[in-house]
């Protein structure tokens, strides 16, 4: 796997609308190694209907609440985008709205994000697209003609700076859904650079996905499991998603073709655990060895067990002692 990985570290709204909380998950990404944070920049009224209506297992009245209370100002997403760029991590946004977008290129990010919601939202990602911005696009809840629509519709105008992210929007989701070989339908079909937005508990997914030629991966975290909001409950903390961008880079080393098939630590168990041929006795010169003349034991020596054949039948041509290491060199 010669293509690096790029781990998005996704804080969403578990800020929860403070500022200085957005800083802290800032600091927490990029101590935890992600190549990138992400926010999810939600103008309340450009992503809901006003009004009471049914929605799902919630109460819309409190969605909109937590929506309200998480909104920050654009000076806010502004000092945002530039503390993390002193910090030195990347900085971008999951974006819902005109408004939400034409902020966050203000900022020239690395990528926009679009969430699984708006994978059909056509009108929208054509107006992303005229950016000219890197996008990555999750699918969650979409069929492979659902993504074939958007692709098309994106690629409108020339535009092929996409990353397709493969995702399961379940909160949390098992490892048992994942449904991972979804990976390769999405690079075999759009060509396009692909990944994985994991909403699972553990690296273990996101590991295996790199062999299904993922490079991007989206995790969410939380610098307090315990605070009130949608996402906090089943995102990480600082120490998981420590480890997970750690198991994810060693996942990469593993899956990574060697020129050496063994490496040095390898060679030096080799050394111990291989066994070599030796004498079980003092043999004289003209001595012909016999199956009963060699000993093959640790350590690994001059000879290999393999090579056993070279020596019985052969005659001596110096004395050897025994437990001494045969060698070509005294038989002919």
């Amino acid at each position: 796997m010669n293509t690096p990985i790029h781990i998005i570290a996704e804080a969403g709204t578990n800020n929860n609308g403070n500022l200085q909380k957005a800083k802290n998950l800032v600091d927490i990404a990029k101590r935890a190694g992600a190549d990138s944070v992400k926010f999810q920049l939600i103008n309340t009224w450009g992503l809901y209907l006003p009004g009471n209506y049914d929605y799902g297992h919630y109460k819309i009245e409190d969605v909109i609440k937590i929506r309200k209370d998480g909104e920050m100002t654009d000076d806010e997403y502004t000092e945002l985008s530039a503390y993390s760029k002193n910090v030195g991590i990347d900085f971008s946004s999951s974006v819902f709205d005109i408004d939400g977008l034409k902020l966050l290129a203000s900022f020239k990010p690395a990528y926009i994000k679009i969430a699984s919601c708006d994978l059909n939202n056509i009108r929208f990602l054509k107006q992303v697209a005229d950016c000219g911005i890197k996008m990555v696009v999750s699918t969650g809840m979409s069929t492979l003609q659902d993504v074939e629509k958007t692709v098309n519709a994106i690629r409108y105008n020339g535009f092929n700076d996409i990353v397709l992210l493969h995702c399961v929007s379940v909160y949390p989701a098992k490892l048992e859904e994942t449904n991972l070989p979804f990976i390769s339908t999405l690079k075999n079909n759009f060509g396009t650079e692909v990944g994985f937005s994991d909403h699972t508990p553990t690296s273990h997914a996101a590991c295996m996905a790199l062999t299904y030629g993922a490079t991007w991966f989206e995790k969410h975290f939380t610098e307090d499991k315990s605070q009130k909001g949608l996402d906090h409950a089943y995102a990480l903390d600082e120490s998981e998603l420590t480890n997970y961008v750690k198991d994810l880079h060693n996942a990469v080393l593993a899956i990574s073709p060697k020129e050496d098939k063994i490496s040095e630590k390898e060679f030096y168990t080799r050394k111990r655990a291989r066994r070599s041929l030796y004498a079980a006795e003092d043999l004289p010169i003209g001595h012909i060895i016999r199956d009963e003349d060699v000993l093959c034991v640790r350590p690994e020596n001059i000879m290999q067990a393999d090579e056993i054949e070279l020596i019985i039948g052969k005659k001596l041509i110096k004395p050897i002692t025994k437990h001494e290491p045969f060698k070509l060199e005294v038989v002919n």
